[in-house]
């Protein structure tokens, strides 16, 4: 069935499952860290299409779909986890041409999406060169840290001729650009005491704030984008208790992995600066996630932008942190694309457009039966 208008009809009809398999999906719990039951109903959707899906250590679900006999696979990745703690209401509401739920599209519709990619491709008897392998993967958001992509990296990596990280909003987006970060938290500790009859002593939350302060001194570039954020502070006992303890969890960024060095150890010298007899200045690393770049001239890259474009978007290239960040930085051609529009991601009124997705469909047959595409 390769007659483009009869595809595309196929295609067309096949958005309503997605939505449906979204929606189903994203009802169930996924906060990083605890994916197991999500995985467990993703892995039973496959094995109802008669797929034989495995499970890794770290709780990966992967099926390969075997090609003929190239060197090379294709892995299509979407992640299972959420940012939404276990006890959040999964409410899902769906309109005539929109979905409405926390994690709808971040990213229950690109797991869902690879669920039908699979049933697409066996009506169109697409068989690819090499295997395909399709991943719903853990450890994407958060301090998940990318868990779930560095072990699918690590196991599969020599076969790896490219790797899409598919996610449900920004249709029309290459990321081939991987933002780099790092994750501290700086913890300082200090004597204690009360407020008025042990004034004088060092608190920690006054020690920190100053740290903090001189954080927004350090220069940053604007070219090559580099950024830093502290996004959770802690410490205390009471109002009139001299802190013992406090702690900031910072973010640093850039997609330059010269210039995000340059900012960690700036950081570092900052505490330890603070550092003295009587306070105590600690930073834990929370997470890592690698910096780079997939050429813009790369197959893969350039193969997803003639594609749009014959779907009538206009590609647009950008940077992000991605699952692409863990195969960018073992040498894999990486990118992230996406399956439709929409809106308030990592919010409980999250959106997608339901009519982008045929295209978004259309965009990873079109991309899976041009494959290898590196």
């Amino acid at each position: 069935m390769q007659d483009s208008h009869a595809r595309r009809q196929l295609v067309r009809s096949a958005v309503a499952r997605t939505v449906e398999l979204a929606c189903r999906i994203a009802a169930v719990p996924a906060p990083t860290f605890a994916e197991e039951a999500r995985a467990r109903f993703v892995a039973e959707l496959f094995r109802q299409q008669g797929a034989r899906p495995e499970s890794d250590a770290v709780g990966n679900v992967l099926v390969r779909r075997r090609g003929q006999g190239g060197t090379r696979s294709l892995l299509l990745a979407a992640h299972l986890d959420t940012v939404f703690p276990a006890d959040t209401v999964l409410r899902i509401e769906r309109g005539d041409s929109w979905v409405r739920g926390p994690g709808i599209g971040d990213n229950a519709l690109g797991v869902a999406a690879l669920l039908v990619l699979s049933e697409l491709l066996d009506t169109l008897a697409i068989r690819t060169p090499g295997d395909l392998l399709l991943a719903a993967n853990v450890g994407e958001e958060g301090l998940g840290n990318l868990r779930g992509m560095r072990a699918l990296v690590e196991e599969f990596g020599a076969e790896l001729g490219a790797v899409v990280a598919v996610e449900g909003h920004n249709l029309g987006r290459v990321t081939n650009v991987a933002v780099g970060s790092v994750r501290l938290r700086i913890v300082v500790r200090g004597p204690g005491g009360h407020s008025w009859g042990n004034f004088g002593l060092p608190s920690a939350i006054h020690e920190l704030a100053r740290i903090i302060c001189a954080l927004t001194e350090v220069p940053i570039p604007r070219t090559p984008k580099t950024t830093y954020n502290v996004g959770r502070i802690e410490g205390g006992v009471s109002v009139n208790t001299i802190a013992p303890v406090a702690a900031a969890d910072v973010d640093l960024r850039s997609v330059d992995p010269r210039e995000l060095h340059r900012l960690r150890r700036a950081v570092e010298d900052l505490c330890r600066r603070r550092h003295s007899p009587t306070v105590s200045v600690e930073l834990e690393v929370l997470g890592e996630r690698p910096a780079g770049e997939t050429p813009a001239e790369t197959a893969v890259v350039q193969e997803t932008i003639r594609i749009l474009r014959s779907l009538g978007i206009e590609p647009v290239l950008d940077a992000s942190s991605t699952d692409a960040n863990a195969a960018i930085a073992a040498g894999i051609p990486a990118i992230c694309i996406g399956l439709t529009r929409g809106r308030g991601s990592h919010t409980l009124e999250e959106m997608i457009e339901i009519p982008p997705i045929e295209l978004g469909l259309l965009q990873l047959v079109a991309l899976v039966e041009r494959f290898p595409v590196a």
